[in-house]
């Protein structure tokens, strides 16, 4: 049975790293769980730097997203209790890199996520991490997700990356048939550089109506948050850059 219309899947997905995609995945995921959503971080990206984010050490792990997804393990069964009440985790670690290999030759792979999420029950949304590049297990969350979010930090070479993105999710949509609503947030936005307000405004050019309005700023607590293993709500909850993750979910939860 299909729980699409209860679960909201949001997948977080550049190629491009260091574009503040794992700190967007586990703040929004936080914040998700703060407003009472009962919300499920996955970690699908080998580096597992979702799951040392919140203290973990990815090597202890006996099961992890790589069991659910190549052998028939429930994702229940691999998912763990963070620090945040009703925030749960699925953890990652360089078993994951395998992955790609290994079910190459499976039919259906690109639905191994969405398969594994439909028979999940008790949750309210589910934020995946993405691994940085345009692989098999980034395509299946976009396969799975109703909301695919692009963090985008406002640099010079941005965009650069986007238009690749973009066409694998052409192809999501005519060969895979899922379509998701596309929402981009700006991150490390300096306040002082003109380029950064010229990034902003061009991204918003380029995709009107789907940019949020909340911009993450860069922000030294939010970078040192994941080295605590802490979401930057318990590291310190009055930065910036924790009021601008809280606002995003709001914008998030309000469509």
């Amino acid at each position: 049975m299909s729980h699409d219309s209860l679960l909201m899947i949001l997948s977080i997905a550049n190629q491009k790293g260091g574009c503040g995609k794992t700190t967007t995945a586990i703040n929004l995921s936080t914040y998700l769980a703060l407003k009472n959503k009962r919300t499920l971080l996955i970690d699908l990206d080998p580096q597992a730097a979702a799951t040392m984010g919140f203290g973990f050490n990815a090597k202890e792990f006996d099961r992890t997203i790589y069991d659910a997804m190549v052998e028939d393990i429930p994702i229940s069964d691999v998912a763990l209790k963070t620090n945040i009440d009703d925030l749960d985790l699925v953890p990652s670690n360089s078993d994951l890199s395998g992955a790609e290999v290994e079910l190459a030759n499976e039919i259906g792979r690109e639905y191994i996520l969405k398969d594994k999420l439909n028979a999940l029950n008790g949750y309210d949304y589910v934020v995946v991490d993405t691994p940085p590049s345009l692989g098999l297990l980034t395509i299946n969350s976009l396969v799975a997700c109703s909301l695919l979010l692009i963090p985008l930090q406002c640099e010079f070479y941005a965009l650069a990356g986007t238009s690749l993105l973009l066409d694998v999710l052409d192809k999501v949509k005519t060969r895979l048939n899922n379509d998701p609503k596309i929402r981009i947030v700006l991150t490390m936005y300096d306040a002082r550089t003109n380029l950064s307000k010229q990034v902003a405004d061009n991204v918003r050019e380029i995709f009107p109506g789907e940019v949020f309005q909340t911009i993450i700023p860069r922000n030294v607590k939010l970078a040192e948050a994941p080295s605590f293993g802490q979401p930057i709500y318990l590291y310190d909850p009055y930065s910036v850059g924790a009021d601008a993750y809280k606002k995003l979910v709001d914008e998030v939860l309000h469509g």
